[in-house]
């Protein structure tokens, strides 16, 4: 008996000073501008249209009123930073705050561990600066340069599918085109794979799960339902069933991928050490860390399945909004015709030394990441308390750098909404604040593959416009999805005609 009143009076200790401190900490996060509206079961997420254009307007709305950063509450117990100024951003980027996680209820960086595993994208702590530091030499100037080839190799189908769709006379979803195209080089230059995905129907393409692992994630990470943050539920739900089994066939395509390579090593062990660069894959395999260690083999495929999702998805993102914008902008359209014309002087191929050359055609690919983004946001967990503008967010806060709101923001950019690249002109460039455009991130977890990305990106552009003139269909209506990466709900409808 007295057993049982120690323990109730144990209990009863723990749950009082758990509510004295859960209301201090509330009392704490209401100091901060919080949208009216709080509900004890929702919190603010209610007041979100969701991942639409509706939900961007809602949030362009809150950084008009707020400017520097305000509070969302994911239900009546987390509350959110969710900032797009650079005096808030600086701190953080600069610093090494890792990315929220938890082992109660699921951060959206937890709901992607059963796809993407502890790879770069999602880890934290030493796992993570070793991983960084061994793959780092991946990205380096001399394994880059050779894949101008492979981007131009590469171009040479999509053009061909392109001029395909612009003999019908008929409009045509460029980001399925981009989708299959940007896979078709992340396996080329990270696993010298040749397949035929720019050919195959992209419901059987690799492609299409991982665009499907994206929405999946992304509509979770806003589920206003308490069962979608604890994992062993979720896997329950029929969109779990659903994401569980398409992890297990992205991983099955990985390991496919990796055991080739494998069996090419065992019968032939000079392979890598003969060829004139090594790729992606050669680095995960046979790098080793200061002790001699190298990567387990879960690790390499973690690896893996993140450069085939990152290394794929954001570029073909990207460079959809890319020709959305320019195809909607003739005039600077033209100019960047111009320019690639003058570049390669009768030639048809990019070459390596033509990218920097490619000034004007650099600033439109800039402006139009800044107008409608590759990733609309990022999180970080705060590890100190930090005060800005006379307001403390407190250590332990997660806080979203939303990087739509931040490149949007008209305490930074005159007439936000507008397209122009003179902006990223480079006299103007000096006088930008390096905070103020980031749409690779920056700081110690930039990411690491943004060289690799806007090489691709000139290349494919560049050539893109060299062959086709292309304008909109003015009938279809597009709209941005701001899931993982900023996707055309419906896709972008344009029509190309041949120069």
């Amino acid at each position: 008996m007295i057993l049982t009143y120690t323990a109730c009076a144990v209990l009863a200790y723990f749950l009082i000073k758990y509510i004295i401190n859960f209301f201090a900490y509330r009392r704490a996060y209401f100091k901060l501008p919080t949208p009216p509206g709080y509900s004890y079961v929702t919190g603010t997420m209610h007041l979100y249209p969701g991942n639409n254009e509706e939900g961007l307007a809602s949030e362009l709305e809150m950084a008009k009123k707020y400017k520097y950063f305000h509070l969302w509450w994911a239900g009546p117990l987390l509350p959110i930073v969710v900032a797009y100024h650079p005096d808030v951003l600086r701190h953080i980027l600069k610093s090494s705050a890792p990315k929220p996680r938890s082992k109660i209820l699921a951060t959206s960086y937890d709901m992607g561990v059963p796809w993407l595993g502890e790879g770069l994208i999602l880890s934290n702590g030493p796992g993570w600066a070793r991983n960084r530091r061994l793959l780092t030499p991946a990205f380096h100037f001399d394994i880059l340069k050779p894949y101008i080839e492979v981007y131009n190799q590469c171009a040479d189908i999509l053009i061909e599918k392109i001029e395909e769709q612009s003999k019908q006379g008929k409009s045509f979803d460029i980001y399925s085109l981009l989708h299959r195209h940007a896979m078709d080089v992340i396996l080329r230059c990270s696993f010298s794979y040749k397949s035929d995905c720019q050919n195959s129907d992209l419901k059987d393409n690799i492609a299409s799960v991982i665009s499907e692992l994206n929405t999946l994630w992304s509509d979770r990470s806003i589920s206003p339902h308490f069962y979608d943050h604890i994992e062993c539920l979720y896997r329950l739900t029929s969109h779990g069933k659903r994401f569980y089994h398409l992890c297990s066939v992205a991983h099955k395509a990985s390991e496919e991928i990796i055991e080739k390579r494998k069996q090419e090593l065992i019968a032939n062990p000079d392979l890598v050490s003969n060829k004139k660069c090594k790729d992606f894959l050669d680095i995960l395999l046979t790098a080793k860390d200061e002790d001699g260690q190298g990567l387990s083999a879960l690790e390499i495929r973690n690896e893996v399945d993140t450069f085939y999702f990152a290394g794929h998805d954001t570029t073909a993102s990207s460079m959809t909004w890319i020709l959305y914008t320019l195809a909607g902008h003739p005039e600077y359209q033209e100019k960047v015709y111009q320019e690639v014309i003058n570049v390669l002087e009768g030639r048809e191929y990019i070459e390596w030394n033509d990218l920097q050359k490619l000034e004007f055609t650099t600033m439109c690919i800039k402006e139009s990441l800044r107008l409608h983004g590759g990733v609309p946001g990022i999180e970080r967990r705060t590890t100190e308390d930090y005060t800005i503008h006379g307001l403390t967010i407190p250590a332990g806060t997660r806080l979203t750098i939303q990087l739509f709101l931040l490149h949007h923001n008209p305490l930074l950019w005159e007439e936000p909404q507008q397209f122009k690249p003179e902006r990223f002109h480079p006299d103007n460039l000096k006088t930008m604040d390096p905070f103020q455009f980031v749409p690779f991130s920056a700081g110690p977890r930039n990411c690491i593959g943004q060289n690799f990305a806007l090489n691709e990106m000139k290349t494919t552009i560049s050539r893109i416009i060299k062959n086709f003139k292309i304008t909109l269909d003015d009938n279809h209506v597009v709209r941005r999805v701001p899931y993982v990466t900023v996707q055309p709900e419906n896709g972008v409808l344009i029509y190309a005609t041949p120069r």
